[in-house]
């Protein structure tokens, strides 16, 4: 049975934006929530990366 859903907030992914451009394999993503309402734009956090190992800038991707 699908959950249904509960007015205006979506699940988001948010992947980090220093790990793309370093050249090392794999990735480190997030999963979230925001309001689409209050957040209409996409949405940037800053989130601890454990293969970097320190906090880099996590952008939303769809």
């Amino acid at each position: 049975m699908a959950k249904k859903s509960k007015g205006n907030r979506i699940q988001v992914i948010l992947e980090c934006t220093e790990h793309k451009n370093s050249g090392q394999p794999g990735t480190s993503r997030y999963v979230t929530q925001k309001n689409k309402k209050n957040t209409p734009g996409r949405m940037e956090l800053r989130k601890y990366n454990p293969i970097l190992r320190k906090y880099t800038i996590h952008r939303e991707i769809k």
